[in-house]
């Protein structure tokens, strides 16, 4: 009878604390998936190979049209080499990419892949993945003051002597604007090096002279925009070309060149051959910009990574110091593309269809 007694108990207690339970699954999976989408996150379809190598990929940012080809495209090339990769973006936050980082970490990746928002603060992080067993791989952007086992991008001082050397042909005297990336990206720095490399000749000669000069704080347009209007005003709209590190700047420089009815007629430089860089190209309205094929730039990223993770030899002869060491370095060759050779080069590759760039 007692034993009954104690049973009947038992379900009847199960029965009241069942609804708890179930809400207390339902806010555990609403909060897993909270964090997946506050972190950008990006798993890998191949989550149920326990063996296969495990890659993670902090991006500094998913904000620019690029970074997001960049990142589906990394994605298809690691998991076609037969390994899984987690992204996380932070899309601006230097702390957020830190803590992304760290996450990635301690879930047992093989290897690091990081693009920097900030190319001084990620240092910490290569130092925690180093302390794990960890390689770190960065990626088109080089993390500065650490111990970085390899980098892959384009040759970004080479992308600024394309820009120069295509306005100058333009405009071979007169007062230019130079509107730069963002002082924390060590990129941005490889850049303005590679445009002053053209232009300090003629500035020398006084053919040329640059009356202004800015970095464009988080890459963000909207302060392009204020460093644009700065310039004009300060010269009261007489100034002859303008180099703009990307073309998210440069949409900037020419929305404000449109408020002041001098679109088209000033010189513009972008690189990233965005989309709609590309139809103010056609347009007239922007000069030029450099293309990058990110799938050549994914494609070989992903080939090192997998081999990094493998513990596989891929050293490379040629170097980039980054204050800290030399790091082994896979610089791919930028391209400049105009209205003279859009069609064999971004419409060719398929990077945008000829339907999207003349529509």
């Amino acid at each position: 009878m007692k034993r009954c007694f104690f049973h009947a108990s038992f379900v009847l207690l199960m029965l009241m604390l069942l609804p708890f339970i179930s809400a207390c699954e339902k806010r555990d999976s609403s909060s897993i998936k909270s964090l997946s989408e506050n972190a950008n996150f990006t798993p890998s379809e191949n989550v149920n190979n326990e063996d296969a190598v495990k890659i993670g990929f902090a991006m500094g940012t998913l904000l620019e049209e690029r970074w997001l080809k960049d990142r589906d495209l990394f994605k298809d090339a690691v998991e076609k080499l037969g390994a899984e990769v987690e992204i996380m973006s932070a899309d601006g936050d230097d702390a957020l990419q830190i803590w992304q980082a760290e996450m990635l970490i301690s879930q047992g990746i093989d290897l690091l892949v990081i693009t920097p928002h900030n190319a001084e603060s990620t240092a910490a992080i290569v130092e925690k993945a180093h302390s794990e067993g960890i390689k770190v791989l960065s990626y088109d952007r080089l993390i500065k003051n650490a111990e970085v086992d390899m980098y892959v991008s384009y040759d970004n001082e080479k992308v600024g002597e394309l820009q120069a050397n295509a306005i100058t042909s333009l405009v071979p005297k007169g007062k230019y604007v130079y509107i730069g990336g963002a002082e924390t990206d060590n990129n941005a720095h490889l850049l303005k090096k590679g445009v002053f490399n053209i232009l300090q000749p003629l500035i020398n000669k006084n053919d040329i002279t640059v009356v202004f000069d800015q970095w464009t704080k988080d890459w963000l347009p909207s302060n392009a925009k204020a460093n644009m209007e700065m310039a004009l005003d300060a010269n009261n709209n007489q100034i002859d070309a303008v180099i703009a590190a990307n073309d998210a700047t440069a949409g900037a420089v020419i929305e404000v060149l449109e408020e002041r009815g001098l679109a088209g007629k000033i010189a513009v430089t972008g690189q990233d051959a965005d989309l709609a860089a590309a139809r103010r190209i056609i347009a007239g309205v922007q000069t030029m910009t450099v293309y990058k094929p990110i799938n050549e730039l994914t494609d070989t990223a992903a080939e090192i990574a997998v081999k990094l993770a493998k513990g596989e030899d891929v050293s490379n002869n040629r170097k980039v110091s980054n204050g800290e060491v030399k790091v082994p370095s896979v610089l791919l060759s930028p391209i400049a593309v105009d209205k003279t050779n859009m069609e064999e080069t971004i419409i060719a590759d398929g990077f945008h269809t000829k339907e999207d760039v003349y529509q």
